[in-house]
């Protein structure tokens, strides 16, 4: 199964449009969004061919105008999920033989969908499910996910043509199989990109999918099914439920045919789904394969030779771009108390200028947070820093639910730094702040690493190498993606591939080969030229 003589497009990273006022592409988006927000859908479920509508329907609001609905999703039974897993193995008899480069071009068409004529549908689809701004909108549901797709393709050729050596008079070769039953994709609500990579770099190795998104994230779900099925994917390669995630689970878990699941969400769930697994381990045919990108507690750690004015940049950005809602968003920093007053004046200045509302207008910074559940308990943990004597809320601080679940952008000073929200995962535009004394420098690295469960993305601002070299080394083990003077999001897809260790994941680098190997079950097949006739070797005389 090597990629022989088929020479793979040369996989380029998407460039970001600005959107800046009177481009093109702000007209578009605008206009999408407005016809998207003034309609209504109704989204079925996808079962091989059929449109299943069950007359079981939950509404679908915009974040930051929740009393306003722009459509409708049809509820799994479990009969749904049971058909569903049977479509897909149907479907596989036929997928799993198509040869590498037939998939690799339906999904490289996927990505030129996006690039053209799907664009602004799937970043208005996203600025209205998810309240992302056209800026986030782009770098997730296009950029990101036009790189997801053609990147893989390039990976996918690169494994295919990774072969052993042959010893005379034999010829060894691999084969990359897909797994051996059906993969079960279950996908957050924060971005369009994983939501459909989770299922799309499953299928892009031969697998066959049952697709379970975020009820947050379904409407700009839809958008991802019409691309893929514009682009070619057969019926039945992946199927997308919709409903009580409990149900839909167990069902899918019962399953002898259950090969492997791909997870982003929760570290709580991604471990109760590992239990189940385990405790089912008796029923399946094979050892399933466990990938999963969970929560995170990401750190911002500055030594006193940083430049405040990019400590406090990497700290609104990575802190509260998205509405902090990215799992490597930074939710705890530690200063030096020698730049730790200009550091936060300057966050506090850049706080004070962000425009927040509806990414309808597109000169807002910040949205909403995702849902009412969301939006009470980051409102919670705030008014308990509002009245802790160990806590100060030195920025933002307010919210308000009466249209949309916006939280304004907080920055909490802790005087403990094992104050609740140093070790908490909240989700949202709230960070924490520990200053430290300077001599203390090295002690706060051991600091940042014992402080959480976490280990997703960190990162350290500092002029000094060698103050570099020494937090590179002692902070090893908690972030599995670390960044040296950048704020620790924004990972792109075949520079920084993305994922950590501890309770964060199985750290399988999406955006990577690593990631796509996991989809795969190697057979090794060994040919001999010259067969032996006579079992005596030479050392018996």
């Amino acid at each position: 199964m090597g990629k022989g003589f088929f020479q793979v497009p040369t996989a380029i990273n998407e460039p970001v449009k600005s959107y800046a006022p009177g481009t093109p592409e702000r007209a578009a988006v605008t206009a999408q969004y407005e016809a998207y927000f003034n309609g209504s859908v109704d989204v079925p479920m996808y079962i091989g061919s059929e449109e299943v509508k069950t007359g079981n329907t939950n509404t679908m609001s915009p974040p930051h105008d929740h009393k306003h609905v722009v459509g409708t999703y049809h509820l799994a039974e479990k009969k749904h999920v049971t058909q569903a897993i049977e479509t897909a193995l149907e479907a596989r008899k036929k997928w799993a033989q198509l040869t590498w480069e037939q998939r690799a071009a339906i999904f490289l068409k996927a990505a030129e969908l996006i690039a053209g004529p799907y664009r602004a549908k799937i970043n208005a689809s996203t600025m209205i499910a998810q309240s992302k701004t056209v800026h986030q909108a782009e770098i997730d549901a296009a950029c990101e996910l036009i790189d997801f797709l053609r990147f893989n393709v390039e990976f996918m050729s690169q494994i295919y043509e990774e072969q052993p050596d042959s010893a005379e008079g034999i010829w060894n070769r691999v084969e990359y199989r897909p797994l051996e039953g059906f993969v079960y994709a279950i996908t957050p609500f924060n971005f369009t990109a994983i939501a459909a990579n989770l299922p799309a770099s499953a299928a892009m190795m031969g697998n066959t999918v049952v697709w379970k998104p975020s009820d947050s994230q379904i409407f700009s779900a839809k958008v991802i099914v019409d691309i893929f099925k514009e682009a070619g994917v057969p019926d039945g390669v992946i199927n997308v439920v919709y409903g009580d995630p409990v149900m839909i689970t167990d069902t899918v878990l019962e399953s002898p045919d259950f090969a492997g699941v791909h997870f982003t969400g929760s570290t709580y769930v991604f471990k109760e789904l590992w239990k189940k697994i385990g405790n089912n381990i008796h029923t399946y045919k094979t050892y399933p394969k466990i990938v999963g990108e969970t929560g995170g507690k990401d750190f911002i750690v500055a030594h006193p030779s940083a430049n405040p004015k990019q400590v406090a940049t990497g700290i609104s950005r990575g802190a509260f771009e998205f509405q902090g809602q990215k799992c490597s968003a930074a939710s705890r920093v530690y200063l030096p108390k020698s730049i730790a007053d200009e550091v936060l004046n300057y966050v506090k200045e850049d706080i004070a200028s962000f425009k927040m509302g509806s990414p309808a207008d597109l000169g807002n910074f910040i949205t909403a947070v995702i849902h009412e559940g969301s939006f009470d308990k980051l409102a919670s943990y705030i008014d308990q820093a509002k009245a802790d004597a160990d806590a100060e809320v030195f920025a933002g601080g307010n919210y308000d639910k009466s249209k949309g679940y916006f939280i304004e952008p907080t920055v909490i000073v802790a005087k403990d730094p094992k104050y609740t929200t140093m070790e908490t995962e909240l989700f949202g535009p709230v960070v924490t702040v520990y200053v430290y004394e300077d001599a203390d420098w090295s002690e706060t690295l051991k600091l940042v690493d014992a402080t959480s469960e976490y280990a997703l993305t960190g990162a350290v601002f500092s002029g000094d190498r060698y103050a570099i070299d020494e937090a590179t080394k002692a902070l090893e083990n908690c972030a599995g993606n670390f960044y040296v003077n950048d704020k620790p999001t924004g990972a792109v897809v075949g520079q920084q591939p993305f994922g950590g260790a501890r309770a964060s994941g199985t750290n399988d680098k999406a955006g990577s080969a690593q990631n796509l190997l996991r989809w795969v079950s190697p057979r090794l097949i060994k040919e001999t030229f010259v067969t032996p006739v006579d079992y005596r070797y030479p050392f018996l005389g």
